[in-house]
């Protein structure tokens, strides 16, 4: 069984996120990025995070594979990033915010203004939504396109979060598994 690791963005996902539920469902074979800084984001933390939650991750299964939502993509890819050896089977991103849009958080996550999309050593995939106040579908195929990544447009989403009502998002899990099969 693959184990997962969580890479929700600001504030963490709430009860009703598609990741929350998803990692209910997975059980122990998912781990959870639990930086410090959740509300006022910091890059080195969250990275830090990420390789911590990887380290319990990997100790579950051999193969593990990031589930990124939001800012979290910015910190997994960039955690892929500088750790291109390990042994990562995906990266599932998931409404990767455009650090170049008015509606980036730039005093709450400043750290994250200077990321920037660049291949990646593992299978990927991105997920925009087509009114997604945070990235446009034209920035989110950009991103895909550096990160060497596939891109899939779901409908009009939003942000892809608890306020878009998906529950737990059967699209976005057939989707996760597209990935792990290629």
């Amino acid at each position: 069984m693959t184990a997962h690791v969580i890479v929700p963005g600001i504030d963490g996902s709430d009860e009703q996120h598609w990741q929350t539920l998803w990692e209910r469902q997975w059980g122990a074979s998912a781990v959870r990025i639990s930086p410090a800084s959740w509300s006022a984001p910091d890059l080195d933390d969250w990275v830090g995070a990420v390789q911590h939650a990887y380290d319990d991750a990997s100790r579950q299964d051999s193969q593990v594979v990031l589930v990124a939502h939001s800012l979290g993509c910015w910190a997994a890819s960039t955690w892929l990033l500088r750790n291109p050896s390990s042994r990562v089977g995906g990266a599932f991103l998931v409404a990767p915010p455009d650090p170049d849009a008015p509606a980036f958080p730039r005093q709450a996550a400043a750290t994250f203004t200077d990321v920037s999309a660049q291949p990646l050593p593992c299978p990927a995939l991105v997920v925009g939504s087509a009114n997604d106040p945070y990235c446009t579908p034209e920035a989110a195929v950009g991103f895909a396109t550096r990160w060497e990544a596939r891109f899939h447009l779901t409908g009009a989403c939003g942000h892809i979060n608890s306020a878009s009502d998906l529950g737990s998002w059967q699209q976005g899990r057939d989707l996760l598994d597209s990935l792990s099969q290629h």
